[in-house]
């Protein structure tokens, strides 16, 4: 195993790349581990947008889209020694594999022309919870988790092969954890439950990656129950913080100490496991 003790490392993507914010750095400095991590995401932004804005800051000079306005794509790449520079798909395209190309290839051909000694990097995003109304029977997708899961896979394995780039497998340990989690996986709850709902009650969660319900006031001053179904939750912030560890430091989990305060000891090392064996390519614990 070849360790690294330090990484710059810049994702080109969105609020899956975005999520890295609430524990990687915890984790790599745990395990004492230097990291430096920089952000050129939108929220929601699909490949083929991302290629809209890098062309527009090519086509004008004074067009600087990235990082608030205040930069060129470009300039970014070009602003440090990157080591890894990642790329993902939009969640909501993952599993549509024309949603892909041309734009990956144009992209990585730009990255790798103002980042030549950066690694380029895709990350497996992954599926949404269960109860999202896309997946649900007669839902707008017509597919289930499992499928979407499976589709998104597929698209992302044969997108590292055309481009010649690893994958961290973040969407992989997501699912994984799902099934080896058996009975005590999240279980998706009847919808008409949400209507006999009233503050401070939630439906129940427990066991899920992904996804988080909460009350939230209106303009009105009401509280109204608001739902995430597709962005990792604290245990799925701490699962992709240990993927990209194990994965891109190329150490062992066994290395990294820290724990989010609202996570049990025995589900931390639960998923530190889990993150091991979505590293390694298993598909069970």
């Amino acid at each position: 195993m070849s360790v690294r003790d330090a990484l710059r490392i810049l994702t080109i993507g969105n609020s899956f790349t975005d999520s890295l914010t609430a524990c990687f750095p915890q984790v790599t400095a745990s395990a004492g581990c230097g990291l430096r991590l920089d952000r050129a995401n939108f929220g929601g932004c699909e490949l083929r947008r991302h290629w809209s804005y890098i062309e527009a800051e090519e086509s004008l000079e004074d067009c600087r889209i990235y990082q608030g306005g205040s930069r060129k794509l470009r300039q970014i790449l070009a602003a440090e020694p990157w080591d890894v520079v990642t790329i993902q798909q939009a969640s909501h395209e993952s599993w549509r594999p024309e949603t892909f190309q041309p734009y990956a290839d144009r992209i990585a051909a730009y990255v790798r022309r103002h980042a030549p000694g950066a690694e380029l990097v895709i990350q497996q995003t992954w599926s949404y919870r269960s109860d999202d109304p896309r997946l649900l029977p007669g839902g707008e997708w017509g597919i289930t988790q499992e499928e979407m899961h499976c589709r998104l896979t597929e698209n992302y394995r044969r997108l590292a092969r055309e481009l010649g780039v690893r994958m961290i497998p973040t969407g992989n340990a997501v699912q994984l954890a799902r099934r080896a989690q058996g009975a005590l996986a999240f279980q998706a709850y009847p919808l008409e439950l949400l209507q006999t709902l009233r503050w401070p009650d939630l439906p129940p969660q427990a066991g899920a990656i992904v996804g988080r319900c909460f009350w939230e006031r209106d303009t009105a001053g009401h509280w109204q129950l608001r739902r995430d179904l597709i962005h990792l939750n604290c245990r799925g912030q701490y699962l992709q913080a240990c993927v990209w560890f194990a994965f891109l430091f190329e150490r062992p989990v066994e290395e990294i100490t820290w724990v989010p305060e609202n996570l049990d000891v025995d589900d931390a090392a639960f998923l530190r496991n889990v993150a091991a064996a979505a590293v390694a390519g298993r598909e069970s614990l």
